[in-house]
C-alpha cells in the first residue's frame, strides 16, 4: 500500500466504523458467554489494526463485504483463544464445533447480502424499465465513466442546469420506485 499512515488510519476506521456491528454479530454467534463479547472485539480491533496493511480488497465496490470476511477470520482466531483460555477453568465444547458455527455464520451472512444484492438489483432494473427511453438514457449516461451533464448538455443543445435538475429528479423518482419494490417484497 502506498498510502500515508495517516491514510490508512482513516480507511481502517471508516471500515471498522461500518463493519463492527456485522463483526460483532459474528463474534457473538461463537460466544456463549456475552460478557466477554467486549473484550474480545477490542481485540479484534487491534489486531486488525496490525495487520491492516496486509488488507488489501479485490475492489472498492465490495470493499465492506471483504473487510467482514477478513475481519472474521482474524475474529474466529481471537474467540478460539479465547475460549482455549477459559477451557483452563471450565468445561466448553471442542475447537471443531467453533469452527462449524463460524463458517454457518459466514456462508449466511454472503448469503443474506448476496439476497439482498440481488433483490435492489432486480428492483433497480424494474423501476428503470418503467421511465421513459429518454430519461433513461439521461439517467444511464452521467454514469458512463468520461461523460459529464456539461458535455452531455454540449451534445443535445440543453442547459446543463436543467439537466441537473432534471438527473436530481430522476434520481428521486428512482429512490422512492425501488424503496417501493423492495417493501412489496
Amino acid at each position: 500500500m502506498n498510502q500515508s499512515r495517516d491514510d490508512q488510519y482513516n480507511e481502517f476506521v471508516s471500515l471498522l466504523g461500518h463493519c463492527e456491528n456485522r463483526i460483532r454479530r459474528f463474534v457473538r454467534s461463537l460466544m456463549i458467554r456475552g460478557v466477554e463479547i467486549d473484550d474480545v472485539m477490542q481485540d479484534v480491533s487491534l489486531e486488525c489494526w496490525r495487520k491492516f496493511e496486509s488488507f488489501s480488497p479485490a475492489c472498492d465496490e465490495s470493499s465492506n463485504d471483504e473487510f467482514v470476511r477478513w475481519a472474521c477470520v482474524i475474529a474466529r482466531f481471537k474467540v478460539l483463544s479465547r475460549i482455549r483460555d477459559a477451557s483452563r477453568e471450565r468445561l466448553v465444547f471442542r475447537d471443531e464445533l467453533y469452527d462449524l458455527l463460524a463458517d454457518q455464520v459466514l456462508a449466511d451472512q454472503a448469503s443474506h447480502v448476496t439476497a439482498k444484492h440481488l433483490a435492489h438489483q432486480r428492483a433497480l432494473e424494474s423501476c428503470l424499465d418503467r421511465l421513459p427511453e429518454d430519461d433513461r438514457r439521461l439517467l444511464l449516461s452521467v454514469h458512463v465513466p468520461g461523460d459529464s451533464v456539461a458535455e452531455i448538455a454540449r451534445q443535445t443543445g440543453a442547459k446543463a442546469r436543467r439537466l441537473y435538475n432534471r438527473i436530481n429528479a430522476l434520481r428521486g423518482l428512482m429512490l422512492d420506485c425501488v424503496r417501493s419494490r423492495l417493501a412489496s417484497e
